[in-house]
């Protein structure tokens, strides 16, 4: 009698476990390790953010900053080396969603944007994380529209901005320049104008998600 084989599924594929060892070390090549580490920097990123030190928010800044340059050259590098899998096209919109959602909530706790605009680009974004789980599971794999792509750029823009903004606070009143842009409190409307641009584009996109996954969820439902 041949031996029963072991099989193992992800992403809607299944094979042996010896196979399944042999594609998981081809899933976690380099690019997949660069989304992966996105993703562990985030929760860093927030802690050094909320403490109220200069220089604590000069390296939370740092770390976003890097953190989004590699969201570019990880997808590049993956299409350069011919290497681009399953687990990338799912992990690297993910990573971005959470890198994304922690700067959000941080800016909510320091009192820099609204709470209600924050919960709307949260829930929208693992909303579409879902329908991706769920795409995964059925072994379809929901690629980001161009404008999805232009809401990640949008997202990553407004938030630079607000970190340099914080970065500037905690750094000229120390240096003796007593800027009146720190004291008005209109930079509050346009960070909020910002954000409501952002959110439109990210509630914009994720009904597009809805719309174009229809049939995934009308599978789900039977």
């Amino acid at each position: 009698m041949a031996p029963v084989r072991e099989r193992v599924c992800w992403l809607g594929t299944c094979s042996d476990r010896a196979t399944y060892a042999r594609q998981s070390e081809r899933q976690m090549n380099l690019p997949n390790k660069i989304t992966v580490g996105r993703i562990i920097v985030a929760p860093f990123f927030m802690i050094f953010l909320l403490i109220d030190n200069m220089y604590s928010r000069y390296l939370a800044t740092l770390l976003f900053v890097l953190a989004a340059l590699t969201d570019a050259y990880d997808g590049y590098l993956a299409r350069k080396t011919g290497v681009i899998t399953g687990f990338g096209k799912f992990m690297d919109p993910l990573a971005d969603k959470i890198l994304v959602s922690t700067a959000f909530i941080a800016f909510v706790a320091l009192g820099y944007v609204r709470t209600w605009m924050v919960l709307l680009i949260i829930l929208r974004e693992f909303l579409v994380t879902g329908l991706r789980s769920l795409a995964a599971y059925k072994g379809v794999i929901i690629m980001p529209s161009y404008v999805a792509k232009w809401k990640t750029a949008c997202q990553m823009t407004v938030i630079i901005v607000i970190l340099v903004y914080i970065n500037l606070e905690s750094t000229l009143p120390l240096l003796g320049y007593q800027w009146g842009i720190f004291t008005n409190r209109s930079i509050f409307s346009v960070f909020d104008g910002m954000v409501f641009v952002t959110m439109l584009l990210t509630v914009g996109t994720g009904i597009d998600y809805l719309v174009k996954s229809a049939f995934l969820l009308k599978g789900a439902l039977k």
